[in-house]
């Protein structure tokens, strides 16, 4: 409970300038696509608190569904406490629900490397410390682990990033979903300060820079 008891009470007099959301990066198109197919499809990612990364796609056309949850450890259970003591080897995460007709696999990561997250910043997310931030995308098939590993490989090479991409890329095991009071959390806390300097420009800069997907 640390980040909701301690980092929002303090985020509006500590974090207004030092701590807020970083500025949105330029980036380039992904370097290819998986074809899209007929029926919704899943992505997970992880990049910071989960709380803004849902609240980004939520406002993504073509996502169906974003939940909040835990990925990525060998533990075979997750909860916010557990997690939260960054011995589980999870991170927290998304599940992304969304229709390949609408949104691409490669704008979802586009959003996510230039939108929801810093993918430069190693084990943490602004004022979150330690691998349960960490920045990650978990695979569900081979098409997009080759998608995944092809952008970075771009962005690398494009230098859009003055510092150096720390994304894992991995397969996804499994993902556990959020304790209730998790989800929707920037939907229904607004006013939250920590919501307020860090998550919501992030959806300002989603509608901005991704003005077409944007809903």
């Amino acid at each position: 409970m640390t980040r909701i008891l301690f980092i929002s009470m303090l985020a509006a007099a500590l974090c207004a300038s030092a701590c807020g959301a970083e500025a949105p990066v330029k980036i380039p198109a992904p370097a290819f696509d998986p074809p899209a197919a007929g029926n919704l499809q899943t992505a997970v990612v992880a990049g910071g608190c989960f709380w803004g990364v849902q609240g980004v796609y939520q406002h993504l056309k073509g996502v169906k569904s974003v939940l909040s949850g835990y990925a990525g450890g060998g533990a075979s259970r997750a909860d916010y406490e557990s997690v939260s003591a960054g011995d589980s080897g999870h991170a927290e995460s998304v599940q992304i629900v969304y229709d390949p007709a609408q949104v691409t696999y490669g704008q979802i990561l586009q959003v996510f490397f230039s939108v929801a997250h810093d993918p430069t910043q190693l084990n943490r997310q602004g004022p979150d410390v330690g691998t349960q931030y960490r920045s990650a995308i978990f695979f569900v098939n081979e098409k997009q682990k080759s998608a995944a590993e092809a952008y970075i490989s771009k962005l690398k090479a494009s230098k859009a990033f003055s510092q150096p991409i720390v994304t894992e890329v991995s397969e996804l095991k499994q993902f556990f979903p959020a304790e209730d009071y998790h989800q929707d959390y920037m939907k229904k806390n607004p006013e939250d300060p920590y919501i307020v300097y860090h998550d919501v420009p992030k959806v300002k800069a989603l509608k901005e820079k991704f003005s077409a997907l944007y809903k």
